[in-house]
C-alpha cells in the first residue's frame, strides 16, 4: 500500500494517508514509511509538532526498527554491514541528479534456514534463509539493496532478487509479494518520555510460508504473539452478522 498518492503506481486508489483520515477525521503526518510492497508497522503523529519531534530520533538513531526477510542462500549467524550506498535516482522526479554514496549500517541475524530438493537456478538443490533485520540508518531500499549487495537478494524482490526463484514462490507457496515485514519499531513517547513498542503481525500469505517451512518456532516472541492476534481480528471480521429476531433469543 502507499502511503499518499504517487507516480509510482497511478492506477493505485487505496493509500494509508487517506485511510487514517478516513478512520480519524484529521490529518496524519507520515513519521516512518514503507516501500509500497514491505508489510508492517507504519507510523503517523497527529500534528507537525509531534511529527518534528519523532523525526528528530530517527536523525539521532535513536529509534530500534526490526524486519524480518526470507533470502535466497544460507545467511551467516550474525553479520554487521557497513556500506555506503549511492541513492537510487527517482525516475519520478525533476532535475534528478546523481548524489554522492551515503553511509549504509544494517545488523542481519539468521533465525532459521531450509533446503528444498528442486533446481531453481543452478543446483540441485535451492537453499533459503529467516533472517531478522535491524537497520541503523534509513537509506532508501537499503535492507533490500544490502541483502543484494551480499549475494542473499529478498525472495519476491522484482527490482534487486532473482526472478526466478520469486516465481517459484509464487507458484508453489502462494507467497507472491515481497518477503519484508517491518515487524518492530521502538521509541521515545516525544512528551511522556516512556518507551513505545509497535509489533506488527505477519499476513496470512507469510504465516502460511514460515508454517510449512517449520519456522514459526524460530520467530521472536513478540511477533508470533502479533501474527496471532492479526489472525484473530482476520477471522472476527469474517464472521456473518446475526439478523436481529436471532440476536435478540441469546442468552443474556
Amino acid at each position: 500500500m502507499l502511503v499518499h498518492r504517487s507516480e509510482i503506481d497511478r492506477r493505485e486508489t487505496l493509500f494509508a494517508l487517506q485511510l487514517l483520515r478516513n478512520q480519524l477525521g484529521q490529518r496524519g503526518y507520515p513519521v516512518h514509511r514503507l516501500d509500497k510492497p514491505t508489510s508492517g508497522v507504519l507510523l503517523f503523529a497527529l500534528n507537525s509538532e509531534t511529527a518534528s519531534l519523532m523525526v528528530e530520533q530517527w536523525r539521532q538513531r535513536d529509534v530500534e526498527k526490526r524486519y524480518l526477510a526470507v533470502t535466497r542462500g544460507y545467511m551467516p549467524e550474525e553479520l554487521h554491514l557497513d556500506y555506503a550506498m549511492v541513492p537510487p535516482v527517482d525516475k519520478y522526479a525533476k532535475h534528478e541528479h546523481i548524489k554522492p554514496a551515503q553511509e549504509a549500517i544494517t545488523d542481519f541475524k539468521l533465525l532459521a534456514t531450509v533446503e528444498l530438493d528442486v533446481e531453481i537456478d543452478k543446483y540441485p538443490q535451492s537453499r533459503y534463509s529467516l533472517v531478522e533485520v535491524m537497520p541503523k540508518t534509513g537509506r532508501k531500499h537499503q535492507i533490500r539493496r544490502h541483502l543484494k549487495h551480499l549475494s542473499h537478494p529478498i525472495i519476491g524482490d522484482a527490482r534487486y532478487g532473482k526472478g526466478r526463484h520469486s516465481r517459484y514462490f509464487r507458484d508453489h507457496f502462494d507467497a507472491g509479494r515481497l518477503l519484508l515485514h517491518a515487524w518492530q519499531l521502538s521509541f521515545e513517547h516525544p512528551y511522556s518520555g516512556e518507551r513505545v513498542d509497535l509489533y506488527a503481525g505477519l499476513d496470512g500469505p507469510m504465516k502460511g510460508l514460515l508454517t510449512r517451512f517449520d519456522w514459526l518456532s524460530s520467530l521472536p516472541s513478540p511477533l508470533l504473539q502479533a501474527t496471532e492476534r492479526v489472525l484473530v481480528d482476520e477471522q472476527c471480521r469474517e464472521l456473518p452478522e446475526l439478523p436481529p429476531e436471532e440476536e435478540e433469543s441469546l442468552p443474556q
